[in-house]
């Protein structure tokens, strides 16, 4: 049980929060534009057989192309999602809870910036995806991170106190 004179989320556990954020943002954009500039769209690289390569691809819509056309959508989806994650992140108790949703936003972010960045132009750009998974799907690092961070903080959010109880 925590001490009720220190707060449970410390100045420290939000700089933490915001540097999982960062690397998560970071590494999704430095790898992006690492695929842009090394790897050709027509020609894809194996790295482990056919399970695993790396091939181009410029995606309008979400995972498995989902809503594809309507890249739109998915960019106020996306912002809505991180506001919902900000608001959540006030609120949650645990450091492990704040740093799976900084794991989450950062994720989220990494592909909100290309919505609004990429082209064809502003809230429509096309997200730059490069691991290829077999024949199942294209994705990018920000996945990994959004893929990662959605099933922990499920658990996290699980582990949560409830209302007025402490920790």
């Amino acid at each position: 049980m925590a001490d009720s004179s220190h707060p449970i989320r410390t100045r420290s556990t939000w700089m933490w929060a915001a540097l999982v954020c960062a690397v998560a943002i970071i590494s999704d954009q430095a790898s992006k534009m690492w695929a842009r500039s090394a790897l050709d769209a027509s020609e894809p690289v194996p790295l482990i057989g056919r399970w695993l390569s790396l091939r181009l691809v410029h995606n309008s819509g979400a995972a498995f192309s989902f809503a594809a056309g309507n890249t739109w959508i998915l960019t106020i989806f996306t912002v809505v999602v991180v506001g919902a994650l900000v608001v959540l992140a006030r609120r949650v108790q645990r450091p492990s809870t704040l740093l799976s949703i900084a794991l989450l936003t950062g994720g989220a972010i990494g592909n909100l910036i290309d919505r609004l960045s990429a082209e064809p132009g502003f809230g429509i750009g096309h997200v730059t995806d490069f691991i290829a998974y077999g024949t199942w799907f294209v994705g990018n690092v920000a996945d990994i991170w959004i893929v990662l961070g959605a099933p922990l903080l499920a658990y996290t959010l699980s582990r949560e106190p409830s209302k007025g109880e402490k920790q």
